[in-house]
């Protein structure tokens, strides 16, 4: 018996009804014609059955099973959207105090916002402009000497002349070296120009377009120059340049060629490049020219191939330095790539005196820092929104009872509220936006570093950024109250929902007073806290003395004609020499070895003349002052050393006494491996910044070959009268340079002035914060006073008082701020003891007093808020609010 065949419908026409049919019809509409279509086989046969399914999935395209289209709903949606921002339109105007409330609360966080990504576009755009920015790096040096490790952003000449020579995957290598700083004289014309001693090949790895001259020659021989267009127009006019000498001291210079000026937006500024081959010539009686430690003032970039692996090339370094070190077991040199985007904002690198290039830069931690901070501000006005929302709740569930009786679903509501959040967010960002130019100054001008780092100016993708931050604060905003209304069913609409909770015990609103109020006392803990700190720093004692001395910069010029000047004026009672200033960020150093022991250590210096400690008040606790008088360099043998060299090189038992006499080896670029003789100690002192240990330090003698510092103590009744007369004595002797001179303690003041900007912006924060906070408890009170009239009415004609009503509606609030302190203040506490003083070996301890300075604002302000409500509400006519009773 044969089996029988099995037949099925067309399967396009299935598909094609399936396709038309509104999703709740489908399933009965396909089986009724399936079952029609199996009749049909075996009455009429398989091929009649199959044309009459097609004539009835053709037949059933009616009205009333076809499928709303997808762009009906679209167009239904924009209605709907309409209707919503209507409807918020009328909520935002019959609720005029809370609108505004909710609109400068976000407005203020949000123009902190719009300050941060202008900050993070300007950061960003650093080095942009150079065409083969993602494969340029520079080369850092790790210098490691036993258990002391820096990082540094210069290194060796020989370094770069190793990598040209060794290393593969590289397309180009360009040497640079720092410090070319001199007078350009054409004719009668004399500037300064700064600039670099640079390689032809800088023009192959960073875009510098060239305006005149050819890169590829422009920087090969020896004494040719190429300027930055106004450097040009500064030395030659409207006169083109080309081809024009400069004279530097006695040498002439050839102008090459002119480049474009430097981008603002570049990490590295200059006026000038001179060819490398003239640092060379210049260089050739220096034995440590091109020795591997001679790393303090010179750089290398690197342009890697483009299928180049960054980790080969890693380990090419890696070998050159194992092969370099390998002459000292005490010191050792890592050579590390950094590339170009990360030079600015990047990790923190040390710096040498007279290094200009390390070019501006912010730690990556400080961004975080900020971000978080501009993030607990935005919070905090999101927060005032969702606790003024809810607390409208009672008023607000009646017509979102209505509209689900209606028919509106979750997502509608949803919408609704999220519409209007997002509608306040936009008014906000329009005043924002107003509050972020009024800002843009202040936080620019706030410190010089600023100045040179930011502009804060608008471009197209930043106000898009802007407006797209925008609408996402108020999603922020008002996601919690669309979700929290959207959940309620009709029937809990009319019911009573203050009972609403998120936690199992813990009423929502409750809960975010008390992270709004946290956060804030934590602002302004920090701010206080900091602050004493900063000034503790400020005032530390250094070890020596500050007050009243003035440190004049010779910049090149023999300090001999102004030091006598200076001696012939009352006002000026002492006067020292110095190469650097100390306790302020610089440093000077070398190694040092004792007696003929391979361990050797790098040793900060300062060279000093015989009236330096005297001046400075030094503590000479053995020995005493410099005997030789010497007038080079070379012919220095005298040093005078703090305890601290004493105890890393155990030095006559750590005795002072026994250390005066000892002899010591040290080296550095300019003299190599000088005996030199220990004639005194001194106390312990601060030579770098207080948040630095106190290291090793050696005075050695001053002489006329050393760069000059003169420090001058002045005794004045009229200060400025006397600053002038010493700038007019500095005019006598250079009419070119402006006058560089600073009290000590001014220097002091602006060594620390990084710490001062993020001391100052917390402090912005804090004010920002408790004002967006007090701004939400007033629409808080103001909401609590009106729901409560009748109450306190009642109460009062029951005879209570002013006092007892104030405790009364303040009572909550209180236990909330008493809940929020008990969270923050430790909190603050630890943060400080645990993440910030440590940094900062020689801090003071946090006292109380400043841990409850924040508290108190907050109290006072709280009392203010609640006082002048209550007091009007205490004021009014019980018989009017009683009447309808």
């Amino acid at each position: 018996m044969k089996e029988q065949r099995q037949h099925h419908p067309p399967s396009w026409a299935q598909r094609f009804v399936a396709w038309y049919c509104k999703p709740q019809l489908v399933e009965d509409l396909t089986g009724d014609l399936n079952e029609y279509f199996e009749r049909n086989v075996r009455s009429v046969g398989p091929r009649r059955a199959k044309l009459i399914y097609i004539i009835d999935a053709f037949k059933f395209f009616r009205s009333y099973t076809v499928r709303t289209p997808k762009f009906v709903n679209l167009f239904i949606n924009w209605i709907m959207i309409g209707s919503y921002i209507k409807t918020s339109g009328r909520n935002l105007t019959r609720n005029k105090l809370f609108s505004i409330i909710n609109i400068v609360g976000l407005a203020i966080s949000m123009s902190v916002g719009l300050l941060l990504i202008a900050f993070l576009f300007d950061l960003h755009s650093y080095d942009k402009f150079n065409e083969n920015g993602e494969r340029i790096y520079r080369i850092t040096n790790v210098l490691t000497n036993r258990e002391q490790s820096s990082k540094f952003p210069s290194t060796s000449i020989k370094t770069g002349r190793l990598i040209r020579e060794k290393v593969t995957g590289i397309e180009e290598v360009a040497i640079l070296g720092d410090g070319f700083s001199a007078d350009a004289g054409v004719g009668d014309n004399i500037l300064p120009i700064n600039g670099f001693w640079a390689e032809p090949s800088l023009f192959r790895i960073l875009t510098l377009p060239m305006l005149e001259g050819n890169p590829n020659t422009a920087l090969k021989d020896p004494y040719s120059i190429v300027l930055t267009e106004t450097a040009a127009a500064k030395l030659f006019g409207n006169e083109s340049a080309l081809g024009e000498v400069i004279q530097f001291d006695t040498l002439a210079y050839q102008v090459t060629g002119i480049i474009k000026d430097v981008p603002f937006f570049s990490h590295i500024s200059f006026e000038a490049l001179v060819s490398f081959a003239t640092f060379e010539q210049r260089s050739k009686a220096d034995e440590d020219f091109e020795e591997w430690t001679n790393m303090w003032s010179n750089y290398v970039y690197l342009l890697m191939q483009e299928d180049a692996d960054r980790a080969s090339v890693q380990s090419q370094l890696d070998a050159i330095a194992r092969e370099e070190n390998s002459a000292d077991e005490n010191t050792t040199i890592q050579l590390e790539l950094l590339p170009l985007y990360d030079i600015v904002v990047g990790e923190n690198l040390h710096r040498s005196e007279g290094q200009h290039f390390v070019g501006p830069h912010i730690p990556p931690k400080l961004l975080w820092v900020l971000g978080g901070l501009a993030l607990v501000v935005i919070l905090s006005a999101s927060f005032n929104y969702t606790n003024l929302s809810i607390a409208r709740a009672m008023r607000r569930f009646k017509e979102i009872g209505l509209r689900k009786v209606i028919g509106a679903n979750k997502s509608q509501v949803w919408q609704q509220f999220l519409t209007e959040a997002v509608m306040i967010s936009m008014v906000a960002f329009l005043l924002s936006y107003i509050i972020f130019f009024a800002l843009r100054p202040q936080l620019v001008n706030m410190a010089p570093e600023m100045q040179r780092l930011v502009k804060l100016e608008l471009t197209p993708s930043m106000m898009l950024a802007f407006i797209v931050f925008a609408v996402i604060v108020g999603i922020v905003a008002g996601l919690i109250p669309a979700l929290f209304f959207s959940k309620v069913s009709a029937i809990d609409a009319f019911r009573n929902g203050s009972s609403v909770r998120v936690f199992k015990h813990v009423p929502f609103r409750r809960a975010l007073v008390v992270v709004q109020y946290t956060l804030t006392l934590i602002f302004i803990t920090t701010t206080a806290v900091g602050y004493v700190q900063y000034k503790d720093i400020l005032a530390f004692d250094l070890g020596f003395n500050t007050e009243n001395i003035l440190n004049i910069n010779m910049q090149g010029n023999n300090p001999d004609v102004l030091y006598k000047e200076l001696s012939a004026m009352p006002e000026v009672t002492d006067l020292s020499r110095s190469v650097i200033v100390t306790s302020i960020g610089n440093a000077w150093g070398g190694f040092m070895k004792y007696k003929d022991s391979q361990d050797s250590a790098l040793v900060m210096t300062n060279n000093v003349d015989e009236n330096y400690l005297a001046l400075h008040d030094y503590k000479l606790i053995a020995g005493g002052n410099f005997i030789a008088r010497p007038t080079t360099a070379e012919a220095v043998r005298e040093v005078i050393v703090n305890q601290q060299l004493l105890k890393r090189f155990n030095i006559g038992d750590n005795d002072p006494e026994q250390a005066v006499g000892e002899e010591i080896t040290f080296s550095n670029f300019r003299g190599y491996g000088r005996k030199m003789t220990i004639v005194g100690v001194i106390k312990d002192f601060h030579y770098g910044k207080v948040d630095n240990l106190i290291e090793p330090v050696a005075f050695m003698f001053w002489t006329p070959e050393d760069p000059a510092t003169i420090n001058a103590k002045i005794q004045s009744n009229d200060m400025l009268e006397t600053m002038a007369k010493i700038e007019s004595a500095w005019k006598k002797i250079d009419r070119v340079h402006p006058f560089q001179a600073k009290f000590y303690e001014e220097a002091i003041e602006d060594a620390y002035s990084e710490l001062s900007v993020i001391i100052k912006i917390i402090g912005f924060l804090s004010f920002l914060a408790i004002s967006i906070a007090s701004l939400g408890l007033f629409g808080m009170v103001v909401f609590t006073t009106e729901t409560r009239l009748k109450e306190i009415s009642i109460r009062k004609v029951m005879g209570a008082s002013p006092e007892s009503l104030i405790y009364l509606l303040s009572r909550d609030f209180l236990l909330l701020l008493s809940i929020s302190a008990l969270i923050a203040l430790p909190a603050t506490y630890l943060f400080f003891k645990k993440v910030v003083l440590p940094n900062f070996p020689y801090h003071t301890p946090v006292q109380i007093v400043e841990m409850f300075v924040g508290l108190f604002m907050v109290l006072v302000i709280a009392f203010i808020m609640i006082g002048s409500q209550t007091m009007k509400a205490a004021g009014s006519d019980p018989a009017e609010v009683l009447k309808s009773e």
